[in-house]
């Protein structure tokens, strides 16, 4: 089943530091605040996967705890990569569209790793959803794979504490319901509104839809 749409008033009073199971300590505190992020504006710019001036621009609304979200990115965005892509024909932006806290966490920790690595820490969450999103302690698990991309632990606390790139990502959900009336993830906008993709599609679909964009 696709994740439902859920308020935003609700996500916000689970609180930021609700999944990490304890409260930060006064050094974890003083390591956050030793630690530099880059301008949440710069961390908010929008990640591009493919030629920027490719004649189709697929806009990705999904949350990261959502397996239909999962699914698409490790069974058909490959093949989507492959022929159209790679191939300079469409490009793919991901807009954060979280439900939970984790998703929440999950979002803030790819927006705080390096530009270049934003699309494969996205891409190994997404494959390795079930083990950190079912986490007793996500935060930790989350961290770990923040680890992998490059990002100390100072670095990891201090951006999963950042209220600010919080408040832009539940932002960007903001938006895309207003924009576009998303209901549920994952949805794909294509070329601002042209087509329109809902839920668990095909390869087969995606290409149905670009095509036709291409004519």
């Amino acid at each position: 089943m696709n994740r439902k749409i859920l308020g935003i008033a609700g996500l916000l009073a689970i609180g930021f530091t609700a999944a990490f199971g304890t409260a930060m300590t006064a050094a974890s505190t003083a390591a956050q605040a030793a630690a530099t992020l880059p301008p949440v504006s710069e961390m908010m710019a929008e990640r591009v996967l493919g030629d920027p001036k490719a004649p189709v621009t697929i806009l990705d609304y999904s949350s990261m705890t959502c397996s239909h979200c999962a699914n698409f990115h490790v069974n058909v965005l490959p093949k989507i990569k492959e022929a159209y892509i790679d191939t300079g024909k469409a490009k793919l932006v991901f807009r954060d569209f979280p439900f939970d806290q984790a998703a929440l966490s999950a979002a803030m920790l790819a927006h705080c790793a390096p530009p270049e690595r934003y699309f494969p820490l996205t891409d190994v969450l997404f494959k390795s959803q079930p083990n950190w999103s079912r986490s007793s302690d996500p935060g930790k698990a989350l961290a770990q794979y923040g680890k992998l991309a490059g990002m100390t632990q100072e670095t990891i606390d201090a951006c999963l504490a950042n209220k600010e790139l919080a408040d832009a990502i539940l932002n960007t959900r903001l938006t895309g319901q207003n924009q576009f009336k998303i209901e549920a993830t994952p949805t794909f906008i294509l070329n601002d509104g042209k087509a329109r993709i809902e839920g668990a599609q095909s390869f087969e679909e995606f290409s149905k839809e670009i095509d036709k964009l291409l004519k």
